[in-house]
Order: C-alpha cells, then sequence, then structure tokens
C-alpha cells in the first residue's frame, strides 16, 4: 500500500508563497490519515459484531428447534443394554375370557458372582451354601478361589427375603441383576394350555422370557412384541369353569382308580375351548424337565386332551349313524340285524349283550351295538366312511393353537380295508385325540357345520364352516344321543343332570398290549356328550385312563360307571358357571319314534 507524505514539496512551496505557515499542512494530512484508520478500525468492528451476533442467533435458533422437536416427540424411555445386543424381556400378560390374568410378570433379581472383587472367597461359599443349601460347597469354594472364574451364575432368580439375606453378607463380589421371570398365580390350573417359559439369552441387567408349550410357545412372537404395547392375550377359557372342571375331574381320576384323566369343554357354536384340563399335571412356576426314560404319557407334562392318541371306543357309532342318514340308506326307525356275533372272514364281531336279532337304528346307538354299527358300516361302504369321518377332522392334526396338538396326527389304517371298516365303526382301528372327538360332537351337534376349535376369545356368537351334515340329520343325532341316557335302556342312564337335558355317547375301549393284542383289564372310557339337546350351545369330552370300580359287587371299568358319573358333575358344576339355566320341571317324558319322513 503506497502512502502520501505528510508535507508534500509541491504544497510547501506553495504555502511559502502564499504566506502561510507550512506546519499546517502536516496537521491536516496527520488528521486527514487519523480519520481513516478510525473509520477502518469502525467498520471492522461492526463486522465482527455482526458475525458473532449470527453465530448466536443459529446457535440459539438450533437448541430451540430441538426443543421443539423434542417437545412435540412421544416420550421413549432409555434403551439399557446388557452388552453390545438389546435383550428385549417385556413379556404380555394372558388372560381367560373375563379379564382374569393367567400369566403375568413378575420383577425379581438373579444373583451373580465376580471372584476378583471378593474380599474372602471362602467365606462367602460357605455363606450361600446356608442361605441357598443346593449348592455344592466344595464347588463354589473352587470356583472363587482358583483365580480362573471371572464371573459365575449363582441363581437365576432370588426372593426379596433371599437378597436381603444375601446383601447384608456384605461380600462385594456378589451381586444382583435385574430379571422379570413368569408368573402363574392360579398354580396348576390351566397348565398344560398356558405351557410355561424359559431364560433364553440372558445378562447383567435383563433376560429374555421365552415359550416353551402350550400358548406360551405358539404365540411366542406375538406376547413379545413390542408393539402391542402391553395389550394382554384374551383366552377363550373361563376360570372359574377350568376350575370346577379341573376339580370333579381330579376327584373322579382318584375315585376311579384311574392314571389319567382329561376333560374337554367347547362351544358348538364357535369351537371356543372354556376349559382343558389334562391329568396329572403340574405347576408351570416350577415346570418339571421332559422324561428322558419310560412312556412318555406317564409324564405330568404330557398333555392328554390334546396329545394322546386313543380308540375311543364306541363314540364313534353315532359317526357310522350319520354316514348312514346322509346317505338316505336309514333313518331312526330303520331296522338293523344285530344278530351276535357276526362273522366276517376269521373275525368275529360280538355285542357287549344280546341285543336280539335286530334293532331300530335309534336302538343301536342307545343300547351300543356293535354288530349293528357294523352292519350299518359296510352297507354304507368304505369310502362314504372315509369322507364322512374326513369331514369331521379324524385325518389331520386338530388346528387349535396348541404346539402340541400341531404335532398330533390321528392314527389310520394302513389298508382300510373291509375290516377296518367295521371295526371303525365302532371305535377301534383308529385312534384319535379327546379333542378330536370334542370338534367332531360340536360340528355334529350344531346344525351340521364344520368347527374350528380355538383358544382365543371370539367376538361372534355363531362361525359356521362348512357344512358336514344337514340340519335334519344333526338334529336326529342328538335325538338318539338323548336317549342314551334318558332311556332306562341307555348306557349312560348316570349321566342325567336335571335340567340340562344331556345327550351322549359312551365309549369303553380296551388298550393295546405290547404283544399286539388288547389287554381287557386296561381301558380308555370315555363319555361324550352335548348339552341341552333340546338346544346344544356346549359338548364335554371326558376321557378316563385305566378307570377301575368296585359297585353292586363286581369290578366295573365300562364308561356308564366310570366316566359318565364324572362328566356329569362337570356339567351339574360348569352349567350356572356359563349362565345356563336349569330347564323347568316338566311332566315325564316320553319317546314317541321319530318319523320316517
Amino acid at each position: 500500500m503506497r502512502r502520501e507524505p505528510l508535507r508534500p514539496l509541491a504544497q510547501v512551496i506553495h504555502t511559502r508563497e502564499q504566506g502561510e505557515n507550512p506546519d499546517m499542512i502536516e496537521a491536516r494530512a496527520r488528521a486527514k490519515r487519523n480519520q481513516a484508520i478510525a473509520v477502518k478500525h469502525r467498520l471492522r468492528a461492526e463486522n465482527r459484531l455482526l458475525i458473532l451476533g449470527l453465530a448466536f442467533v443459529v446457535g440459539f435458533g438450533a437448541i430451540g428447534a430441538k426443543m421443539g422437536m423434542l417437545a412435540n416427540s412421544a416420550p421413549a424411555e432409555t434403551a439399557y443394554f446388557a452388552s453390545t445386543s438389546k435383550i428385549i424381556n417385556q413379556r404380555a400378560d394372558i388372560t381367560d375370557r373375563n379379564g382374569n390374568v393367567l400369566a403375568t410378570n413378575l420383577t425379581t433379581q438373579a444373583l451373580y458372582a465376580q471372584p476378583p472383587l471378593m474380599v474372602d472367597g471362602v467365606k462367602a461359599a460357605k455363606d450361600l451354601v446356608e442361605i441357598f443349601p443346593d449348592l455344592d460347597l466344595d464347588r463354589l469354594t473352587r470356583d472363587f478361589t482358583s483365580g480362573k472364574r471371572k464371573f459365575i451364575w449363582l441363581k437365576k432368580r432370588i426372593s426379596p427375603e433371599q437378597r436381603q439375606l444375601v446383601h447384608d453378607l456384605g461380600e462385594p463380589g456378589l451381586l444382583f441383576g435385574n430379571r422379570e421371570m413368569r408368573l402363574y398365580p392360579n398354580g396348576k390350573l390351566a397348565a398344560h394350555i398356558l405351557g410355561g417359559t424359559r431364560f433364553g439369552e440372558e445378562g447383567v441387567r435383563a433376560a429374555e422370557v421365552l415359550g416353551v408349550a402350550g400358548v406360551e410357545k405358539y404365540f411366542d412372537d406375538m406376547l413379545r412384541d413390542p408393539a402391542l404395547e402391553g395389550s394382554p392375550l384374551q383366552l377363550s377359557l373361563d376360570l372359574s369353569a377350568q376350575s370346577a372342571t379341573r376339580e370333579v375331574l381330579e376327584d373322579g381320576m382318584i375315585y376311579m382308580n384311574a392314571k389319567g384323566a382329561a376333560a374337554i369343554l367347547m362351544d358348538v357354536h364357535t369351537g371356543e375351548i372354556l376349559s382343558m384340563v389334562s391329568l396329572p399335571d403340574f405347576d408351570p412356576n416350577e415346570r418339571p424337565r421332559p422324561a428322558t426314560t419310560g412312556d412318555a404319557s406317564d409324564s405330568p407334562l404330557f398333555n392328554r386332551a390334546a396329545q394322546g392318541v386313543y380308540e375311543l371306543g364306541s363314540t364313534f357309532k353315532i359317526f357310522t349313524v350319520a354316514t348312514s342318514l346322509e346317505k338316505g340308506l336309514a333313518n331312526p326307525n330303520t331296522m338293523i340285524e344285530t344278530k351276535s356275533p357276526m362273522k366276517w372272514g376269521k373275525f368275529p364281531i360280538r355285542d357287549y349283550k344280546n341285543y336280539g336279532p335286530e334293532l331300530s337304528v335309534q336302538d343301536v346307538i342307545m343300547k351300543s351295538s356293535n354288530v349293528g354299527t357294523a352292519r350299518m358300516a359296510l352297507a354304507a361302504g368304505t369310502s362314504a366312511q372315509k369322507d364322512m369321518l374326513k369331514s369331521l377332522g379324524f385325518f389331520e392334526e386338530v388346528p387349535v393353537e396348541l404346539i402340541e396338538a400341531s404335532q398330533t396326527k390321528p392314527l389310520l389304517p394302513k389298508r382300510w380295508s373291509d375290516i377296518s371298516t367295521i371295526t371303525i365303526s365302532y371305535g377301534h382301528g383308529l385312534s384319535a385325540t379327546p379333542l378330536h372327538l370334542a370338534t367332531a360332537y360340536a360340528s355334529m351337534a350344531n346344525g351340521g357345520y364344520a368347527v374350528k376349535p380355538t383358544l382365543q376369545r371370539l367376538d361372534v356368537t355363531e362361525a359356521k364352516g362348512a357344512r358336514v351334515m344337514s340340519e335334519r340329520t344333526s338334529q336326529q343325532l342328538v335325538n338318539m344321543l338323548r336317549r342314551v341316557v334318558n332311556d332306562e335302556n341307555g348306557t349312560a342312564t348316570m349321566g342325567e343332570v336335571p335340567g340340562y337335558e344331556v345327550a351322549g355317547k359312551t365309549g369303553t375301549a380296551e388298550k393295546p398290549n405290547a404283544q399286539g393284542g388288547y389287554d381287557k383289564k386296561k381301558v380308555i372310557a370315555t363319555f361324550a356328550s352335548v348339552f341341552p339337546a333340546s338346544n346344544p350351545k356346549y359338548t364335554l369330552v371326558v376321557a378316563l385312563d385305566e378307570p377301575e370300580i368296585n359297585a353292586v359287587g363286581e369290578d366295573r371299568r365300562t364308561a356308564g360307571w366310570t366316566a359318565v358319573p364324572v362328566a356329569a358333575e362337570i356339567i351339574a358344576r360348569v352349567a350356572p358357571i356359563l349362565g345356563l339355566r336349569p330347564l323347568a320341571p316338566k311332566q315325564p317324558i316320553t319317546y314317541t319314534q321319530t318319523s320316517n319322513q
């Protein structure tokens, strides 16, 4: 930058010629220069202030905008990480149809050790064994003092009292981790339906809770889905009906000296399962380990209602009659030859009693004639029998929300010969679960529509599936089943419950033995019932495994003496719970034969 001199020679000469003092030139030039410098400094300061002001505006504007965004956004809890991966440990509750809690969560704590932080490992081991006697003192002492272990899980969950006792030890190497455990407040009630849970991925601050059986496993992903925001899974079960069913069934199993029992109560119109019990059962809060030896069906974990595949005996006879009625081969009054024994090749077919040369179709059901149903099945043909049983669900797994049921398929004959058609007509040669049977009876009793059983509550009063038989056939079958209970010659007279019009069919099937034959002293006794007969709403299936009772001077194993009275007591207990009013007493009922038209 070029600077001008304060006293230019030309101006000095000119000033002297004018007779003025040349010193004033320098003073004016200096003043002008200083003024220019001052203006420049002022402009620089103003620009700096402007930039600083803009910086403050932008900074505080960004902060204000962020605060506004946070104020308008939904609050979110801080995410905690046990390590580098997130553990989702929140699990939705499970309730019955009325909102009663069946499964929920309980906050508790786990106990772990970090030996490098311990003051006295030997003493800590001794003190822990006093609090938790199931721990191994020698192993704990070795783990705490060897110097090889940096981290040891001691207990996956402890009670508040145990936590306080450990805390009072004052050992810095004993630490606690947060846990959320699954709690089943009703204990054994609905154990096989709920199933149970276990811990999955574990961290110091949390642990996954995973379903291992029942609806806990079937709905595992849904129950763990954070998007549900804690909405409970509502089942179709009625807790009061479930409790009453279990109580009566357990007493009946003990009284009848049975090794096991199952009961299913289902809405015939919607397929909703209101109660399902399998005995013996277990407490899902302390779920036992699966058996590794012996018969799996002897384990309390085994669900006899949904996993037990049995020949269900004479309860199948009503399906044989249904086939004949639908094919137009018979009506309730058609006479069927029942001369016993009936010979088919080398196989003799016998009845429990000699019922004479012939019976009407409805008497075949009422008196439970094997010969009568065998002849009806042969007349209808194997193809018609297959079609009927398939439409009722006996060829596939039951489509219900239980892992156990989805893995249990009926046992069908490898070669469906004529003798298979005969034996299946009265419930031998085809094995299915009591849940299959309850589903089929519901489809038969509701007017002839296929039922899809469910453990989820439905907001409908009727859920019609495909038609499996005519409404007329359905009504005729229910009328026949009513006679089995209400007629003095029926096989289920002890099933009568005043006011509730019970209709049903007994079934007593001998169990297969290891030699390939049947054990006459070991049976599955089943009673499949519908009530009330005049307007069917519910079906109840009760099955007893190897029952035996001494009555009227004899050992009795048949369903009429064992399963039927248990079912009657269940109906008497649950019908009022379900809101069914007993019918008013009427004049003595006399049966008239159903019209041939």
